[in-house]
């Protein structure tokens, strides 16, 4: 960021607009906050050339890429990669920037590939990756171990034993509400997509399952839930129960 301020700023005809930097894949538009403030700086006429250090920082989304130069050419608005040396707005240099922005696609393709074979291998191994922050009932540990947060259990256990007693996921919401219990993210509001994952997840009994979900489109990002699609690894007795297996099955059979 510095080395690109004092860059425009040595230029004594340019004027210094704005440094839009930004961690973010370069896949989705949505997940780029300073590209679309860059964007909406363009568009109010404030931004007539942009310097980016090459095509792969710009964006890696073929298709909305050659997109966007395209408006911006439309706008007047050159874009200048350094890495490559090639500036949007020169007729002779179209054809390789479309080359470039299919390769940066192309390099972040074989990159999620490669991430994706990691993360299948590590399965395989049996190594455990839980996103714990909003996982009610558990925390880590400084070894990367799940313990059991136990003023969450008791939620945990309580939204069972409701269960078993006959309250739906409705019911239950309204109890707990009713009650002042606050979700993991400490919100007064439950949703009943949220109980029902609860009574659903079998690490409450100590069981992992992994891959129950995976990315089907890198470009997209989404995940989508695995019909087979992929292999799934079971884990038993990973980590400290909260909820007894006899309940836990009562629960599902009920379900």
């Amino acid at each position: 960021m510095e080395y690109y301020e004092n860059y425009i700023k040595n230029h004594t005809n340019w004027i210094f607009v704005d440094i839009y930097a930004e961690h973010a894949s370069g896949l989705r538009i949505k997940d780029r906050l300073e590209l679309q403030r860059l964007l909406k700086d363009c568009m109010e006429g404030k931004v007539d050339l942009i310097i980016t250090k090459s095509m792969n920082r710009f964006g890696r989304n073929t298709v909305d890429t050659l997109k966007i130069i395209r408006d911006l050419g439309a706008l007047n608005i050159n874009i200048y990669f350094e890495t490559e040396g090639l500036n949007s707005m020169n007729r002779n240099t179209r054809t390789p920037v479309e080359i470039l922005a299919a390769v940066a696609q192309e390099e972040s393709r074989i990159k999620s590939e490669n991430t994706k074979w990691g993360i299948q291998q590590s399965m395989k191994r049996g190594n455990v990756k839980l996103n714990y922050t909003n996982f009610l009932g558990y925390t880590k540990d400084h070894s990367g171990n799940l313990v059991i947060v136990e003023e969450e259990a008791i939620i945990v256990r309580l939204i069972f034993s409701l269960f078993l007693k006959g309250y739906g996921c409705r019911k239950i919401k309204r109890h707990l509400e009713e009650n002042n219990i606050k979700t993991v993210s400490g919100k007064d509001s439950w949703s009943t997509s949220t109980i029902d994952r609860i009574l659903r997840n079998e690490k409450y009994i100590g069981n992992v399952l992994m891959q129950k979900t995976f990315t089907k489109n890198f470009l997209s990002g989404k995940q989508v839930k695995n019909n087979g699609e992929l292999e799934q690894y079971f884990i038993e007795n990973n980590h400290e129960p909260i909820i007894e297996k006899e309940v836990f099955y009562k629960v599902q059979e009920k379900l």
